[in-house]
C-alpha cells in the first residue's frame, strides 16, 4: 500500500506564520491492523537546508563555528553551540547555498564539495531535510574572517579543531549539534581513516 493511501488529510490550521510556517492539521492514519485512527499534529515548515564540514587530511583539522542558539539556550544548554556551517536553501541548489552560507560563516571559498547524505533531523515535528556536504580546505582558500551577516543576528566564531579533539568534545558533550556529530562521525569514518 502506498503511503498517499495511509493518510487522510481533514483539516489544516494555520498558527503562525511570523519567522517561518507553523501549522496543525487534522488527519486519518490507517494502522497496519487496517483501522483509521484520528491524530492531530503541529508541524514546523521552515525549508530544507545544507551543511558543511571542512577538512584538512595533512594537518587533520576541520573548522567549525561556535554561536549562540536560543532554542538550545530555552532548553537549559548554557553554551555557546559548536556546529557545522549550514542555511536554508531559499530556493537554491543545496550545493550553491552551503559554497555560499561558507563563504559568510567561515571566510573560505570551496571548491569541490562532495555531498554525502540526507537527513531529516527531527522529523516528529520539523519538515526540513537537510543536505549534508564535507570538503577539503586549506590556507589557500580563505577570503575573509567570517563571522556570519551581522543584518541577520549572526555571530559566528570560526574554529579549527583537530579532528580527534572535535571528536572528544562530541564524547563529553561540548559539541551536541546533531548534524555536527554526524559529519564529524562521518569524517572519522570516511576521510581520517587510520
Amino acid at each position: 500500500m502506498k503511503l498517499q493511501e495511509r493518510v487522510r488529510v481533514h483539516e489544516v490550521t494555520l498558527l503562525s506564520d511570523n519567522w517561518y510556517v507553523l501549522k496543525k492539521t487534522a488527519f486519518d492514519w490507517r494502522r497496519n491492523d487496517g483501522q483509521w485512527q484520528r491524530m492531530e499534529r503541529e508541524t514546523y515548515d521552515r525549508g530544507n537546508g545544507a551543511t558543511l564540514l571542512p577538512y584538512d587530511l595533512a594537518r587533520r583539522t576541520v573548522l567549525l563555528t561556535r554561536q549562540f542558539r536560543y532554542p538550545t539556550f530555552v532548553n537549559g544548554y548554557g553554551e555557546l553551540l559548536i556546529e557545522t556551517a549550514a542555511g536554508l536553501l531559499d530556493d537554491a541548489a543545496p550545493e550553491e547555498r552551503i559554497r555560499a552560507e561558507v563563504e559568510e560563516e567561515l571566510g573560505y571559498r570551496m571548491g569541490h564539495v562532495e555531498k554525502v547524505f540526507e537527513c531529516f533531523m527531527s522529523p516528529g515535528s520539523v519538515t526540513e531535510k537537510l543536505h549534508c556536504f564535507v570538503a577539503p580546505y586549506d590556507a589557500s582558500m580563505r577570503i575573509g574572517d567570517g563571522g556570519g551577516l551581522a543584518h541577520e543576528g549572526e555571530d559566528i566564531e570560526v574554529l579549527e579543531l583537530d579532528i580527534d579533539e572535535a571528536l572528544a568534545m562530541v564524547a563529553d558533550g561540548r559539541i551536541v549539534d546533531g548534524k555536527t556529530v554526524m559529519l564529524l562521525y562521518h569524517a572519522r569514518l570516511h576521510l581520517f581513516v587510520q
